[in-house]
C-alpha cells in the first residue's frame, strides 16, 4: 500500500484526528505543510479549496468527516452492524454540534465569546455521559473506530481551553484517559513534535 499524504497546516486543528487515526493504526503517511504556499501552490488544487486533504495513490480525499468514514471503512473501523454504526455516526455528528460553535469562537470572538461557550459545555457533555454510561463499551462502538479519534480530538481541545471541564463526567473522563493512554497515541503525544504544535491557526490555546 502506498503512503497515504495529509495535506494541512502546521497546527493541530482539522487534521489531528486524522493524525491520530494514521498513527494509533500504524498507517504509513507523510505531512505535507500547505502554510508557506498556500494561495499560490496548493488551494486551487484540493477539491473544495481548502484541507485537510488526504492522498491515497491517485484519491484526493476532501472534507475532514469524510476522510475520517473513508479510512474508517477502508481500515476495519467502521462498524458492519447497522445500529453500532449509528452509534459512531451519531457521536460524529453530536461532535460537531461542539466543533462548529467552538470554531466560531476560537477565530472570529475568542475573548468575548469563550465565558459563553464554556457555560455551554455541561449540557452537551451530559448527553454523552448518557450515552456512554448506557452503551457501557470502551469505546463508541464495541472496538475502536474512526469517530472514537474525533471525539477524543475535541474533548482534548475543550480540556486545553477549560481544564477540568470534564471532570463531573466520571463515563466521559475515563473514556477520554483510556483514548489518552493507547500506547502510540501516548508516545505521539509525548513528542515535541506535537507538544510544539499550536492547537488553532489563531495561535488561541
Amino acid at each position: 500500500m502506498s503512503k497515504y499524504q495529509l495535506f494541512y497546516f502546521p497546527v493541530r486543528g482539522r487534521g489531528q484526528a486524522i493524525r491520530y487515526l494514521f498513527v494509533d493504526n500504524g498507517l504509513d503517511y507523510e505531512e505535507i505543510d500547505v502554510g508557506g504556499n498556500w494561495a499560490t501552490e496548493y488551494k486551487s488544487k484540493m477539491p473544495f479549496g481548502q484541507v485537510p486533504v488526504v492522498k491515497d495513490g491517485d484519491l484526493d480525499v476532501a472534507q475532514s468527516n469524510a476522510i475520517m468514514r473513508y479510512l474508517g471503512r477502508k481500515h476495519d473501523m467502521y462498524p458492519t452492524d447497522p445500529v453500532e454504526a449509528l452509534k459512531v455516526d451519531m457521536i460524529l455528528d453530536h461532535s460537531e454540534d461542539i466543533r462548529g460553535p467552538y470554531v466560531r469562537m476560537i477565530y472570529p470572538n475568542y475573548e468575548a465569546g469563550k465565558d459563553d461557550f464554556i457555560k455551554s459545555l455541561p449540557e452537551k457533555f451530559q448527553y454523552l455521559e448518557n450515552l456512554l454510561k448506557n452503551w457501557g463499551t470502551d469505546f463508541i462502538s464495541s472496538k475502536i473506530s474512526f469517530a472514537d479519534y474525533s471525539l477524543f480530538d475535541l474533548l482534548d481541545d475543550l480540556v486545553i481551553l477549560a481544564p477540568g471541564c470534564i471532570d463531573d463526567f466520571p463515563t466521559v473522563k475515563a473514556y477520554y484517559d483510556r483514548i489518552a493512554s493507547r500506547p502510540a497515541l501516548q508516545k505521539f503525544r509525548e513528542s515535541e513534535e506535537f507538544k510544539n504544535m499550536p492547537v488553532n491557526g489563531n495561535g488561541k490555546q
